[in-house]
């Protein structure tokens, strides 16, 4: 309750207009733009990106700076207003005005200039949305992409844990979502840098010297912004990038890998893990068969390992999707799948098994004969386990994966197998479950089972009564030891204390 007090304190806009949203943090730091020429080609993400800058925080005991003049804005003309020969000169110098980045953290503050720079920018989006521009020139693209990277990429404010020093987060579900007060000029921003990669003047060969692998990371470190209007247009860009960029896409991949490992065995916080398993689920989509090598590591030690974090409810929807489609690219993965999902089977959180027995389905749809086979028998274990949890949602959940014809099927084809491990979890729950529907549900599959194969129905049935009368009486024989064994240690007791009396 106390950081959330502290995050509406500090951080949760004011309803009455997004222009005038309360501040929470300066964006006047502006990142240094990469050379292309210069740009490593390690594929190593930046996750520092929410530390202020040390330079920023003033000495102990110095004095605060005076705040920077506004900087001033140059009127230039409209675009219809000068010849078509002079667009490309003006839009060149729109660009450099565009530049100038506005502390957000006063909202009266340079109001007049904030509101000229936002229209130029709209302006810009508008000239290239036309297609009156034509194709851009060289210098006009590098000081395109310098001006977005101005403006976008810059220290993000301390995530809501963060702000608290808690250890633990609360449900992210709950949190109101934080909008950034900068965002009337970042959004424009970044709808003229969509609008700049989707053009058809755009030349890629031109363009892939500026959008370069310095530049894509930077975008990537962006998806933790906790704005989620932020995250929706990063993901579009990004998605758009790697459709236009064929030599950028084995990089991509590489890269958010690394984000992915890093919150999967170290933070466990990201805010862009959604957004990121969306533009995966289109990739994955367009493999090429056979699949190559490098795609199923990505699935075994990154998107398998991703049901291992608490948060999955934020992104599990997305995770299932991918999970699914790699099944259906290649049903030779089911068998690894399923066993990986079992690996990571949560004990505790029946949140997470429910999660888990509904992709389980959607993977078993996907499923052959030959690959149920491989792994049924430690997969209707742990479905044996989910039957009789004492979490109803659980156990119905389980119940309901014979309602899905095709499991049903793979099931009746394997039922010899398939019913002695099952058929004492049904009989525990016909005998004495809590919940009416549960109950109900279980009476429908046993009946389902004896319609299916009556004879195997009264062997597991004849098996069942034969374990359960050995157990009574391994029951008995344990307590009649135990009765032995204390009538054994008072007889002894009584002897001592004879002899102790006679001594």
């Amino acid at each position: 309750m106390l950081h959330k007090i502290i995050k509406r304190g500090g951080r949760k806009p004011s309803s009455k207009s997004e222009a005038n949203e309360a501040a929470v943090f300066s964006s006047g730091y502006a990142a240094p733009f990469h050379n292309p020429r210069q740009a490593s080609s390690v594929v190593s993400v930046n996750h520092a990106s929410r530390a202020a800058s040390a330079s920023a925080v003033p000495a102990a005991g110095a004095a605060a700076p005076a705040p920077a003049a506004a900087p001033a804005i140059e009127a230039l003309p409209l675009f219809r207003d000068v010849p078509a020969g002079e667009r490309q000169a003006l839009f060149l110098r729109k660009l450099q005005i565009c530049s100038v980045v506005f502390d957000f953290s006063d909202t009266l503050r340079s109001a007049r200039e904030k509101e000229a720079k936002r229209q130029t920018l709209q302006e810009l989006v508008d000239f290239v949305q036309s297609g009156s521009s034509g194709r851009l020139s060289e210098p006009v693209q590098e000081e395109l992409v310098r001006m977005v990277a101005t403006n976008i990429f810059r220290a993000l404010p301390p995530a809501a844990h963060e702000n608290t020093g808690s250890p633990e987060s609360a449900d992210p579900e709950e949190e109101d979502p934080y909008l950034d007060p900068t965002w009337p000029h970042l959004q424009i921003v970044y709808e003229l840098l969509l609008r700049y990669v989707i053009s058809s003047d755009t030349d890629t060969k031109v363009a892939k010297r500026y959008i370069d692998h310095s530049f894509v990371l930077r975008l990537l470190d962006l998806f933790d912004s906790e704005d989620p209007r932020e995250r929706e247009y990063l993901k579009t860009i990004l998605h758009r990038i790697y459709g236009k960029f064929m030599v950028h896409r084995p990089f991509i991949r590489k890269a958010i890998n690394n984000i992915f490992y890093r919150f999967i065995f170290e933070t466990e916080r990201h805010s862009g893990i959604g957004e990121l398993l969306e533009i995966l689920g289109s990739i994955i989509n367009g493999f090429a068969l056979p699949m190559k090598e490098e795609h199923k590591l990505f699935l075994v030690r990154a998107l398998i390992p991703l049901h291992k974090p608490k948060c999955i409810a934020m992104y599990h929807q997305q995770l299932a999707y991918c999970i699914t489609q790699f099944v259906e690219k290649d049903y030779k993965l089911a068998d690894t799948v399923i066993r990986g999902l079992l690996k990571y089977w949560p004990v505790t959180n029946c949140g997470k098994e429910v999660l888990f027995l509904g992709e389980l389905e959607e993977v078993l749809e996907a499923t052959q004969p030959a690959e149920f086979q491989r792994c049924m028998v430690p997969l209707f274990k742990q479905i044996g386990r989910c039957l009789n949890s004492s979490h109803f949602q659980v156990a119905e959940r389980a119940l309901f994966l014979w309602n899905n014809d095709h499991i049903v099927s793979l099931i009746a084809q394997n039922r010899t197998v398939i019913f002695p491990i099952i058929f004492e979890a049904l009989e525990r729950n016909m005998q004495g479950h809590w919940n009416q529907a549960v109950h109900g549900l279980t009476a429908n599959v046993r009946k389902m089972f004896l319609d299916m194969d009556s004879d195997l129905f009264e062997e597991c049935q004849r098996q069942f009564i034969e374990k359960e009368s050995n157990a009574k009486a391994l029951e008995e024989q344990r307590e009649l030891t135990w009765k032995r064994l204390e009538e054994m240690v008072e007889t002894n007791a009584a002897v001592a204390d004879e002899m102790v009396l006679v001594s």
